[in-house]
């Protein structure tokens, strides 16, 4: 089974159903830590409930990012992770801090990149007319949001929609596809090679 750490920063919706994934077995993986980037977040009670160590690097306790990075690798190369997820991780990597790690660390984008990279992507399609929206899953590079996709999930946008109702849809896409990539990923379906993504040996 691989070993999976997860980084998150919030409330941890996309955790909880990664931990949920695991615990029916549909991961052949085993989540050993979740590190949080901010004390006091929900996401760190998820885990407690699921028995899964944590740990807090908060960077607001760090001189500058790449002391916060430093010790964040520690942390994680403690675990000697096969697989590192970021599931609503709100700090942005350098590329010394990426680097080691490319090829076993996803991300979650609530967009079809890559369109919108960066922040208030619903707010964004909502203002440009969007009748299309989505979210993508993707290896992290060093740049943001930039790394190869490896599945989106597509929402409409209705004239109704608000950010808050279009996130709503966005989230509930996010819950399904993220297991099913890790999940592919730790079945050795999914690889990362030359910069590109491979499903099936096939390039994505």
């Amino acid at each position: 089974m691989k070993r999976i750490v997860v980084l998150i920063s919030g409330s941890g919706s996309n955790l909880q159903a990664l931990i949920d994934a695991a615990e029916m077995g549909g991961i052949n993986g085993h989540i050993v830590a979740v590190i949080s980037n901010k004390p006091d977040v929900y996401g760190l009670t998820r885990a407690q409930n699921a028995k899964i160590p944590t740990e807090v690097v908060d960077h607001t306790a760090f001189d500058g990012r790449q002391a916060f990075e430093a010790e964040l690798s520690k942390v994680i190369n403690r675990y000697t992770p096969d697989l590192i997820v970021l599931a609503g991780f709100m700090r942005i990597l350098n590329s010394e801090f990426v680097q080691p790690y490319e090829g076993k660390m996803l991300n979650i984008h609530p967009s079809l990149l890559p369109k919108y990279k960066g922040l208030h992507t619903h707010r964004r399609a909502l203002e440009n007319g969007d009748t299309e929206h989505g979210v993508s899953v993707h290896f992290v590079t060093s740049e943001l949001d930039g790394g190869p996709v490896i599945a989106q999930r597509t929402v409409k946008v209705e004239k109704s929609d608000t950010e808050q109702s279009l996130q709503a849809k966005v989230q509930q896409q996010e819950h399904q596809l993220y297991p099913e990539v890790v999940a592919r990923f730790c079945n050795d379906r999914l690889e990362y090679k030359d910069g590109k993504a491979y499903m099936d040996k096939k390039p994505l």
